[in-house]
């Protein structure tokens, strides 16, 4: 299937497309006589493995040392599972920074409700903040 095809089929615009083939995430297709890229069903299994790595949070980065692996012959399983380990630890830190800050803006909107815009003088542009 040629470059469009595989685009509409997954969802991915054809310059993200050739970005991954640049980046070694999808790997370098056939040519047709004419030149055009032509790609196997295999690229769909890869785009949408892409995609849910993408979906989780892992960077184009980690997810080309996991294609990496699993080309070379390997099971990148092991990594896979260390990769979501980190990514729980990062986002039990982010929820625990947006708890802080919902807190840091509810003390702020309880201020602003209870002070009366009027008494913003120019300097300090609005109290609330």
């Amino acid at each position: 299937m040629r470059i469009g095809e595989l685009a509409n089929k997954t969802k991915t615009r054809p310059s993200t497309l050739r970005y991954y083939e640049e980046r070694g995430l999808l790997q370098p297709p056939d040519r047709t006589p004419g030149g055009y890229r032509s790609y196997g069903e295999e690229s769909v299994a890869r785009l949408e493995f892409i995609s849910r790595a993408r979906a989780v949070g892992l960077t184009l980065a980690q997810t080309a040392k996991i294609l990496d692996v699993r080309d070379a012959g390997g099971s990148p399983c092991g990594h896979v599972r260390d990769l979501l380990d980190r990514r729980l630890v990062e986002i039990d830190e982010q929820v625990a920074q947006l708890r802080l800050l919902r807190a840091s803006i509810a003390e702020l909107r309880e201020h602003a409700q209870q002070t009366p815009p009027e008494t913003c003088t120019p300097e300090s542009i609005c109290q609330y903040l």
